[in-house]
């Protein structure tokens, strides 16, 4: 069975997450993802500008695009907050990893981040997208209602609990505790 965090459990953890730092949170997790429900968890990966992560399923299967068809750039990279995932992916065995590109301690909220922000994440820069994150319904079904319903609750689409997207800007390597910093 199953086991996801109650409206309670995320209402107690709240003001821990909201306690992430504000910057140079280490990279903790890396994820490529090269299909759908698909996941691997290597120690270094490469950001591109034209290929978001190569390999992965971005390039071919996106689920946000431009007029053109092309893939939309503002969601080639996602960040998720740790304490977030560690609130809500409660069952580690029987329930997949969120998916994110990077799992970091960090304060990903509007606040913190505004749309714009440049980060530095290994040698590649990533910019934050006006993108909002709202969790699809594979996290509701992975992670339970509650958990879907804590992104968009009242004043916590701001928060941003779902985490970040962003776009490539200058093409590097993030590599596990590799520092995410603000650069303007």
């Amino acid at each position: 069975m199953t086991s996801h965090a109650t409206p309670a459990d995320l209402a107690r953890a709240l003001p821990h997450v909201l306690a992430a730092p504000k910057d140079g949170a280490p990279v903790e997790w890396l994820c490529f993802r090269p299909g759908f429900n698909q996941r691997t968890f290597p120690g270094r990966l490469t950001l591109t500008r034209a290929q978001g992560v190569p390999g992965e399923r971005w390039t071919v299967a996106p689920w946000l695009r431009l007029a053109n068809g092309a893939p939309d750039p503002r969601i080639q990279v996602s960040i998720l907050p740790r304490r977030v995932m560690d609130a809500v992916w409660l069952d580690r065995e029987g329930t997949p990893h969120p998916g994110d590109t990077i799992v970091c301690d960090l304060d990903t909220s509007h606040a913190n981040l505004p749309v714009g922000t440049l980060l530095q994440a290994g040698t590649a820069v990533l910019r934050v997208s006006d993108v909002f994150n709202d969790a699809c319904v594979k996290w509701k079904v992975r992670y339970g209602q509650a958990a879907k319903d804590w992104i968009t609750a009242p004043g916590h689409p701001d928060l941003r609990l779902r985490g970040i997207l962003c776009s490539v800007e200058q093409d590097g390597e993030v590599a596990l505790g590799d520092r995410i910093r603000k650069l303007g």
